[in-house]
């Protein structure tokens, strides 16, 4: 902890309970050893609510436009298929499966790299901008590559270049905010991820009319176009994206950035400081992701929404087809149920950030997932004659499945303590959730259509397994933080230096986990 950091927390300490009271008020969520001056307690309260807004305008727009160019690009290879792909590149049996999962697995295998470079950089933009880039060339790459082979190589490329971007993300917003606020702002961007399966279907509906043109397939001038936009976006990330208070004169009034600077000081201690002393544990903290049981738990929970998202994502275009539409159709009726998972989980984001509280928002929209894959479970059998039923029961999945990966990001991020663990935590949890992206890329198969019995009951059965996990999550939060209020501050502090605090992290008798 630096000097002025240790300083206002000897002078906060050693008031007594009632001017601790009344200084911490209106501070929120001061649970951490990290104490404030009374003069700087008192600028934080008096903080004018509409000057705090100003971030949102400039950080949260922009990562969800920048999430919503990844999304497309990730998943249009659903749209591809049905405008002419598969038959294009001769492919057979589960070479669309095997082309889709080929791009998890450096998705997964780059993510906690990722983020332990990110956390390095004084500027992220410049980090998050360059992968912008790379993935953008890779897609219109895919566009004109020759062959089944070509698909499967640009396919594992773009895997390499998006590994970092929704972690970084999380990581970039946990930077600006305060736990209690971080899950409605991860929602908005998040929400671009359904929107994207809305514009994916309308961009493809639009772009394939341009079939023939110059010689060109209408499914690779989806590709082309859309890698175009990407390279664009990601140079837009230079000047557009913001990095960090400090760094952010040219728009933030002073006292905006002491504001923000004190806020996160007083949860958090001095970041830059605990980052620079945390390097040199750099390897005792990765030890710690890598054996933190909560992180593993967490998820069990996001693999319970990865898999049956990322299937429905990459087969919607063709289980609608399947209800008798055209392709056109079908592209045009994939919008809708994207749209209500994106109210959804602006709405649940919104709710849970309110309410202060993780668990209902994550288990309750999975409850919605069970009841919609289980009457398409019992319906898909016979389709046509359940159109009704069925595309109901897509725009409940849609409901319950996009509030999840905010609730579970915001969830982790809260309970990891440390600039460094936060990163790396946040990164490793989303690398092993995606686990489910090559799961979900294999429940369903062609050969299986239009019932899909291993698509619905996989999901099925993975949503219930994320619902217990979450559960037994927050039972034992309950119970830990019960028995660390059972000893004093004042005990804590006649054991433990300051330094000893900090390097226990959140296994600090201080640290208490949200819920």
């Amino acid at each position: 902890m630096s000097r002025r950091a240790r300083s206002s927390s000897e002078k906060f300490h050693h008031l007594d309970a009632e001017e601790k009271k009344a200084i911490t008020h209106h501070v929120e969520n001061v649970v951490t050893p990290y104490g404030i001056s009374p003069e700087d307690a008192e600028f934080l309260a008096n903080f004018p609510e509409e000057r705090r807004k100003k971030i949102d305008w400039r950080l949260i727009p922009f990562l969800a436009f920048l999430y919503l160019v990844a999304y497309i690009d990730r998943a249009n290879i659903g749209n591809a298929k049905i405008e002419g792909m598969t038959e294009d590149l001769n492919m057979q049996d589960t070479d669309y499966n095997i082309a889709v999962s080929i791009f998890f697995i450096p998705y997964i295998l780059c993510e906690l790299p990722s983020n332990a470079i990110l956390v390095r950089f004084k500027k992220p933009s410049h980090y998050i901008g360059t992968l912008t880039v790379a993935w953008g060339i890779v897609m219109t790459c895919t566009g004109v590559v020759q062959g089944y082979g070509g698909l499967v190589a640009t396919r594992f490329m773009l895997g390499v270049a998006e590994a970092g971007f929704f972690p970084g993300a999380v990581f970039l917003v946990s930077r600006w905010y305060l736990p209690g606020e971080c899950q409605f702002r991860i929602s908005l961007f998040y929400t671009s991820s359904a929107m994207a399966g809305a514009f994916s279907g309308l961009l493809a509906f639009a772009i394939a009319k341009m079939d023939g043109i110059g010689g060109v397939a209408g499914w690779r001038w989806i590709f082309i176009l859309e890698g175009i936009a990407s390279v664009l976006t990601g140079v837009a990330c230079f000047f557009l994206l913001i990095d960090s208070p400090l760094l952010s004169g040219k728009w933030l009034e002073p006292d905006d950035i002491r504001y923000l600077e004190l806020r996160q000081l007083a949860h958090n201690g001095d970041t830059l400081a605990i980052r620079d002393k945390e390097h040199t544990r750099k390897w005792q903290i990765l030890r710690s992701v890598l054996t933190d049981w909560k992180i593993y738990t967490m998820s069990i929970v996001f693999i319970g929404n990865s898999a049956p998202n990322y299937g429905l994502k990459f087969s919607m275009p063709s289980i609608i087809e399947g209800m008798g539409f055209t392709s056109s159709t079908a592209q045009l009726l994939t919008i809708p149920p994207y749209c209500v998972g994106a109210i959804s989980s602006v709405t649940s984001g919104f709710l849970s950030d309110r309410m202060k509280w993780r668990m209902p928002f994550i288990v309750f929209p999975l409850s919605f997932v069970v009841i919609a894959y289980a009457v398409l479970f019992a319906k898909a059998a016979d389709i046509e004659n359940n159109i009704p039923t069925c595309y109901f029961a897509l725009c409940l999945a849609c409901a319950g499945l996009y509030p999840i990966t905010p609730g579970t990001s915001t969830w982790n991020a809260n309970n990891l303590a440390g600039p460094t663990k936060r990163a790396q935590g946040v990164a490793f949890m989303i690398a092993m959730g995606n686990v489910g992206g090559i799961i979900g890329s294999y429940m369903f198969l062609d050969s299986e259509a239009p019932k899909y019995p291993t698509g619905w009951g996989l999901s099925l059965g993975l949503a219930v397994l994320a619902i217990v996990s979450a559960l037994s999550m927050e039972f034992t939060f309950k119970r830990i933080n019960a028995n660390r209020n059972k000893v004093s501050v004042d005990e804590v502090h006649a054991r433990y230096s300051e330094d000893d605090l900090q390097e226990f992290g959140d296994r600090s008798p201080l640290f208490r986990y949200t819920l």
